[in-house]
Protein backbone atom coordinates (compact mmCIF):
# COMPACT_ATOMS: atom_id res chain seq x y z
CA UNK A 1 0.00 0.00 0.00
CA UNK A 2 2.92 2.33 0.54
CA UNK A 3 2.82 5.12 -1.99
CA UNK A 4 -0.66 4.22 -3.27
CA UNK A 5 -3.24 6.95 -3.79
CA UNK A 6 -6.16 4.50 -3.65
CA UNK A 7 -6.63 0.85 -2.83
CA UNK A 8 -8.77 -1.66 -4.71
CA UNK A 9 -9.47 -4.94 -2.93
CA UNK A 10 -11.91 -7.68 -2.03
CA UNK A 11 -10.20 -8.26 1.35
CA UNK A 12 -11.83 -7.14 4.57
CA UNK A 13 -8.46 -6.70 6.25
CA UNK A 14 -7.14 -4.48 3.47
CA UNK A 15 -10.28 -2.33 3.66
CA UNK A 16 -9.60 -1.55 7.31
CA UNK A 17 -5.86 -1.02 6.75
CA UNK A 18 -6.63 1.43 3.95
CA UNK A 19 -8.98 3.35 6.22
CA UNK A 20 -6.43 3.45 9.04
CA UNK A 21 -3.82 4.82 6.60
CA UNK A 22 -6.22 7.43 5.24
CA UNK A 23 -6.40 5.85 1.78
CA UNK A 24 -9.60 5.70 -0.24
CA UNK A 25 -10.68 2.09 -0.74
CA UNK A 26 -12.62 0.62 -3.65
CA UNK A 27 -14.03 -2.72 -2.54
CA UNK A 28 -14.89 -5.27 -5.20
CA UNK A 29 -17.73 -6.84 -3.24
CA UNK A 30 -21.45 -6.43 -2.71
CA UNK A 31 -21.07 -6.03 1.05
CA UNK A 32 -18.48 -5.44 3.74
CA UNK A 33 -17.95 -6.21 7.39
CA UNK A 34 -16.53 -2.67 7.73
CA UNK A 35 -19.80 -0.85 7.06
CA UNK A 36 -18.66 2.22 8.97
CA UNK A 37 -15.88 2.85 6.42
CA UNK A 38 -18.52 3.03 3.70
CA UNK A 39 -20.82 5.20 5.83
CA UNK A 40 -17.96 7.64 6.50
CA UNK A 41 -17.20 7.88 2.78
CA UNK A 42 -13.73 6.26 2.77
CA UNK A 43 -14.77 2.98 1.18
CA UNK A 44 -17.05 2.36 -1.78
CA UNK A 45 -18.54 -0.98 -2.78
CA UNK A 46 -18.61 -2.01 -6.41
CA UNK A 47 -19.28 -5.44 -7.78
CA UNK A 48 -17.44 -6.80 -10.79
CA UNK A 49 -18.95 -4.36 -13.28
CA UNK A 50 -15.91 -3.32 -15.36
CA UNK A 51 -17.33 0.06 -16.44
CA UNK A 52 -18.46 1.01 -12.94
CA UNK A 53 -15.03 0.07 -11.56
CA UNK A 54 -13.27 2.28 -14.15
CA UNK A 55 -15.58 5.19 -13.34
CA UNK A 56 -15.13 4.85 -9.57
CA UNK A 57 -11.34 4.65 -9.88
CA UNK A 58 -11.38 8.05 -11.58
CA UNK A 59 -13.94 9.87 -9.43
CA UNK A 60 -13.81 8.37 -5.92
CA UNK A 61 -12.08 10.79 -3.57
CA UNK A 62 -13.22 11.15 0.05
CA UNK A 63 -13.56 14.70 1.28
CA UNK A 64 -12.94 16.03 4.75
CA UNK A 65 -11.17 14.57 7.70
CA UNK A 66 -11.16 10.87 8.44
CA UNK A 67 -12.78 10.16 11.83
CA UNK A 68 -10.69 8.28 14.42
CA UNK A 69 -13.29 5.58 15.07
CA UNK A 70 -10.68 2.87 15.70
CA UNK A 71 -8.48 4.91 18.04
CA UNK A 72 -5.34 6.89 17.38
CA UNK A 73 -2.87 4.06 16.83
CA UNK A 74 -1.19 4.46 20.20
CA UNK A 75 -2.59 1.44 22.06
CA UNK A 76 0.75 -0.39 22.39
CA UNK A 77 2.42 2.74 23.78
CA UNK A 78 -0.34 3.19 26.36
CA UNK A 79 -0.24 -0.49 27.35
CA UNK A 80 3.55 -0.34 27.75
CA UNK A 81 3.29 2.75 29.99
CA UNK A 82 0.62 1.10 32.17
CA UNK A 83 2.60 -2.14 32.54
CA UNK A 84 5.83 -0.29 33.30
CA UNK A 85 4.09 1.83 35.93
CA UNK A 86 2.52 -1.28 37.47
CA UNK A 87 5.86 -3.12 37.55
CA UNK A 88 7.61 -0.10 39.09
CA UNK A 89 5.03 0.08 41.89
CA UNK A 90 5.42 -3.65 42.56
CA UNK A 91 9.20 -3.24 42.91
CA UNK A 92 8.88 -0.16 45.09
CA UNK A 93 9.91 2.18 42.34
CA UNK A 94 13.11 0.30 41.57
CA UNK A 95 13.59 -0.79 37.97
CA UNK A 96 15.31 -4.15 37.89
CA UNK A 97 16.85 -5.37 34.67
Amino acid sequence: MQGAKKVMTDSGGIQKQAFMRGMPCITLRENTEWVETVEMGWNVLVVTDKEKIKKIINIFSPQGERPRVYGEGKASQKISEILTSFADRKRGGQIQR
